[in-house]
């Protein structure tokens, strides 16, 4: 997971260490897809303490020669799937203002599984000390009545 994080240029890659023990301990919430025995992609999550019905996306990578074959989606989609018996009705995750990528991939998704997408400001900019953007709160969930 650190290697795919680290070549793919736009992710904060956390250390090797951070990704062993992610693996480890969030194990339940999170995902890696595999093709011809080679971990290819990874999606880390974790139950929000204050919204544990939501399941909270952290990162999601994939290799730069598996992109465009719908990999991101398929993991986040079998994630979400996974953790429903256990109470998860959304998705919820940040990103910053200028990733129309991930913007499109989170909006795919919420369709493909029948929930609605919205976004709200969240973490500023300034609380990162450099030169991060500000992340947005996107939220998958459930239609309200």
């Amino acid at each position: 997971m650190w290697e795919i994080a680290r070549d793919s240029q736009v992710l904060d890659v956390n250390s090797s260490y951070a990704y062993v023990l992610w693996g480890e301990d969030f194990s339940e919430t999170s995902i890696v897809a595999v093709v011809e025995e080679r971990v290819v992609g990874f999606v880390t999550g974790y139950r929000r303490p204050r919204a544990d019905d939501a399941l909270m996306v952290w990162q999601v990578a994939v290799d730069s020669d598996q992109r465009g074959k719908r990999i991101a989606g398929t993991m986040l989609r079998e994630l979400f799937k996974r953790n429903t018996g256990s109470g998860v009705t959304a998705i919820h995750t940040t990103i910053s203002p200028d990733n129309e990528a991930s913007q499109a991939l989170f909006a795919g998704v919420a369709r493909e599984l029948g929930l609605e997408f919205t976004r709200e400001p969240f973490l500023k900019a300034e609380l990162f000390g450099d030169s991060h953007e500000p992340e947005d709160l996107y939220r998958l969930s459930p239609a309200s009545d």
